[in-house]
């Protein structure tokens, strides 16, 4: 049974008041700074979507502690500085959700969430001190496949889209194409630049039939790893090492694993 919302601000205030006695008494924590934490951070977060992939509800729960745990000691940081609190936090946060949700606490209607995402985009260009262009807003330290995922996304959300998603596939397979005339050609730095067209037109027609990029190639990267595994647990049990093996023997493993994983 979900806790009552009195029950939910006890349990938050208990965290503030634990953390403000870690950064007193602690050793470790006392000496922590937002520099000092942002790696962890990063890793918190990597942690929490592991999680989140593999559908670890217990492990969510954590890993949603452990990153609820950064944002209240930065906050608690920028109020030692008396730059601004844990407070201030959440009121700028509840200020930008009623700002661009008009349709829920104004008068703009939208009835689907593709309405709501296609006046996303023009929202936050009004916002005061938000972006001053579409793209801004896209972290410049995102991994690779998410950035480009969210660049199109933000394109889209600003009319800037092929008219039917079945038109797409034509142009992953010109850059395809494109690959290959530079692989005959051997320019590295040209095959590079393909290899990354193909890519973008890849997330493109993952994004248009409403695929996760992200998701899916880590997917495949667990597969390989059971199978891989596989073959190397079975290698094991014959008092072999994977490199004595030849690609034959190798393959016929890689096909049980296919059928019993």
């Amino acid at each position: 049974m979900s806790n009552t919302k009195e029950q939910k601000l006890q349990g938050f205030g208990r965290l503030l008041d634990i953390l403000d006695e870690l950064r007193v008494k602690c050793p470790w924590d006392k000496k922590q700074t937002n520099e000092s934490l942002r790696t962890n951070t990063i890793e918190e977060t990597y942690e929490l979507c592991e999680a989140i992939i593999k559908h670890e509800i217990p492990e969510i729960k954590k890993e949603l502690g452990d990153v609820l745990l950064h944002i209240v000691f930065y906050a608690k940081i920028a109020d030692e500085k008396g730059q601004f609190d844990i407070a201030d936090v959440c009121n700028s946060l509840c200020d930008k959700l009623i700002f661009r949700h008009p349709h829920v606490f104004g008068s703009e209607v939208a009835n689907t969430s593709g309405q709501v995402e296609q006046n996303w985009e023009q929202i936050k260009l009004k916002e005061k001190g938000g972006n001053k262009t579409v793209l801004e807003g896209v972290p410049s330290s995102l991994p690779s496949i998410a950035k480009a995922h969210r660049i199109q996304d933000k394109a889209r959300n600003a009319g800037f889209d092929w008219e039917q998603k079945e038109d797409v596939w034509e142009k992953v397979l010109e850059e395809f194409t494109e690959l290959k005339q530079e692989i005959h050609a051997m320019d590295s730095d040209k095959m590079e630049a393909e290899f990354g067209d193909l890519f973008f037109s890849l997330i493109n027609a993952a994004r248009l039939y409403k695929i996760n990029p992200d998701n899916a190639l880590e997917r495949t990267n667990q597969k390989f790893i059971q199978r891989f595994n596989y073959i190397e647990q079975k290698a094991k049990e014959q008092g072999r090492l994977l490199k004595d093996m030849t690609l034959g023997e190798m393959e016929v493993f890689w096909q049980e694993a296919k059928s019993e994983l």
